[in-house]
């Protein structure tokens, strides 16, 4: 019995399989677990229905041909060669391609790109820019020769005729269309355009594959003019219409979207005309009422209104002055007639009138009739004029 090494045997069996043309180009149906994407290029990945697993190696010159990026728990069909790996003495499947079992490989690249990019916020609302009301220069990045382009041009010329039509033609489908319509976008940028519509007519996912590769998306991204995407029939989809400001079903919609007709223009400048006379007016009456205060306010501190306001302040003085004085000269009057009516009651007048009267000898008032004798001549006062009389007889009494 011949005796062999670990090494013999490995390569005996190796032989072996390879020799059985049944296991040369072989497809088979599995799961994929443990998928490691080596920095190398290589992919590594375990297939694996509910009874077994194998172990399969995709080396990097098959795993750059492959359209999306297997993941674990991902169904697929794996056709490629059985082969044992001598060092480790066990036996794999060394793949050639892979293809998703169900969905396409294009469709689910398209759909691990979209997560990829959502994820690091290409598609969120807050970078949509809104569209230039009158842009002065629109930029068209399409096929020169596509339906589309004259679709555009349609509707400007007739909708928009003042915008200025800045037309950049690229190819749109096939080998370097993405790098061409990356460079459209950019010269449309650079040559100041205010608003920038690109995409292409219907077609195909093959057809529209350019509009949904990741170059296209970050330059519609990073573009600093607002971009409206237009690409296909109303129901089709890109990741170009998902990263652009503004998504239109179809390339006329675009060129209306980024336009305003003439009946949208004499509209809108009415109610900008009835805008601007109601705030005019608004504001003419802010303004006068604010001239108003301001004049008053002027006015309480002019010398013109404080003269007046002294004025009336000694009117008022004067008139109090008036009353006081008035009231004065009444109590003076009172007390004046009070005194006068006591003066009158006191007086020799009010005597001499009840038949009293008054003798004088040589301007003297005589008050007793030792102060007289016989022959002498005096003077009598009575109560109306006067009488002079001369002393016959003078009777003296004795103190009483």
């Amino acid at each position: 019995m011949v005796v062999l090494s670990v090494s013999q045997l490995n390569k005996y069996i190796s032989f072996k399989i390879k020799e059985d043309k049944k296991l040369q180009g072989v497809m088979i149906k599995g799961e994929i677990s443990n998928f490691t994407a080596h920095r190398s290029g290589h992919f590594y990945f375990t297939l694996k229905d509910g009874e077994s697993t194998v172990k399969a190696v995709m080396f990097r010159s098959m795993a750059s041909r492959v359209k999306f990026t297997p993941e674990n728990g991902m169904n697929v069909i794996v056709l490629g060669s059985v082969s044992v790996f001598e060092r480790d003495g066990i036996y794999q499947i060394y793949a050639a391609d892979i293809q998703p079992d169900g969905a396409g490989a294009v469709h689910i690249a398209i759909e691990q790109l979209k997560e990829k990019l959502r994820l690091a916020g290409i598609f969120d609302i807050s970078h949509k820019r809104a569209l230039p009301y009158m842009p002065e220069k629109i930029g068209v990045v399409t096929s020169g020769s596509g339906a589309a382009l004259q679709d555009i041009i349609n509707i400007l010329s007739r909708r928009y005729p003042i915008g200025e039509l800045n037309i950049f033609p690229v190819q749109v489908q096939g080998i370097g269309a993405e790098d061409e319509i990356c460079r459209g976008i950019k010269n449309a940028e650079d040559s100041d355009c205010d608003v920038i519509i690109t995409g292409r007519g219907g077609g195909s996912v093959e057809d529209l594959s350019a509009f949904n590769s990741e170059k296209v998306v970050m330059s519609v991204y990073n573009c600093k003019v607002p971009v409206v995407s237009a690409v296909g029939h109303e129901t089709d989809f890109t990741l170009t219409d998902l990263a652009a400001d503004m998504r239109a079903p179809t390339p006329s919609a675009a060129a209306e979207l980024v336009s305003c007709s003439k009946e949208q223009l004499i509209n809108d400048i009415d109610f900008i005309r009835k805008r601007l006379v109601s705030a005019s007016l608004k504001y003419l009456d802010l303004r006068l009422n604010n001239l108003e205060r301001v004049t008053e306010r002027l006015n309480r501190f002019s010398p013109v209104y404080r003269l007046k306001l002294d004025e009336q302040h000694l009117n008022q003085l004067i008139k109090r002055l008036e009353s006081s004085f008035g009231n004065i000269i009444s109590q003076k009057e009172r007390r004046f007639i009070t005194a006068v009516s006591g003066l009158e009651a006191m007086s020799p007048i009010k005597v001499m009138c009840r038949g009293y009267s008054l003798v004088y000898k040589n301007g003297r008032i005589i008050s007793d009739s030792s102060e007289l004798k016989s022959g002498d001549e005096v003077d009598i006062k009575l109560y109306k004029g006067s009488i002079t009389a001369e002393i016959k007889e003078r009777t003296v009494e004795n103190e009483v």
